[in-house]
């Protein structure tokens, strides 16, 4: 696993580096500049992303918390102090570990464990919520055909749905788009 280790003090990198060694990662690269950040984890590409910023002022987090919206991928962050609109504003960025003073060797693994499985976790809910969202445009589009076959040829709905389904089949479609095609039909003859 590539592991990035954002930090401007190499003092604090030392100790996150050491805890990665300790729990036996070894592609391990750090990143000292903030400037051009986003640029240089795109270049590196890397599985997991883990930030310490001491005491990071609010634009410095701003910054932190757009690289975690873009990237996509897990993230632990590292802070000595924050209040609670921080820690909202890093978990709504997508932040997977958001730790307050406790910047511990020893504590590494868990905290990077815990980042990886909320980030999964959001990725598969957030996948789920997609694909609902496309079943409910599906099922809004499908039922609007409905009503305008049953209204244009006097069918049950029934009928209708039996009708979408059999054209469907006939022409080796998904019955969502035959739908669309119906309702994209009866708006231009409208």
């Amino acid at each position: 696993m590539k592991i990035a280790v954002v930090d401007p003090k190499p003092d604090r990198a030392d100790v996150i580096e050491a805890g990665l060694r300790d729990a036996g990662y070894r592609d391990i690269h750090r990143i000292a500049e903030m400037s051009g950040l986003l640029e240089r984890l795109s270049e590196l590409a890397p599985d997991v992303i883990l930030i310490d910023l001491e005491n990071p002022n609010r634009d410095v987090l701003e910054q932190m918390f757009e690289v975690s919206r873009l990237v996509r991928r897990p993230i632990a962050m590292f802070v000595d102090e924050s209040d609670m609109s921080m820690i909202e504003a890093a978990v709504e960025a997508g932040v997977g570990a958001y730790v307050v003073d406790g910047l511990k060797k020893e504590r590494i693994k868990a905290i990077l464990a815990t980042a990886i499985t909320r980030f999964n976790t959001f990725t598969r809910l957030q996948s789920e919520l997609q694909a609902t969202k496309a079943a409910l445009a599906e099922r809004k589009v499908i039922d609007r055909a409905k009503g305008i076959l049953m209204k244009a040829k006097g069918l049950s709905e029934e009928e209708a749905y039996a009708l979408l389904r059999k054209t469907a089949m006939s022409q080796s479609r998904k019955l969502s788009e035959i739908a669309q095609s119906v309702v994209t039909a009866a708006e231009l003859l409208s």
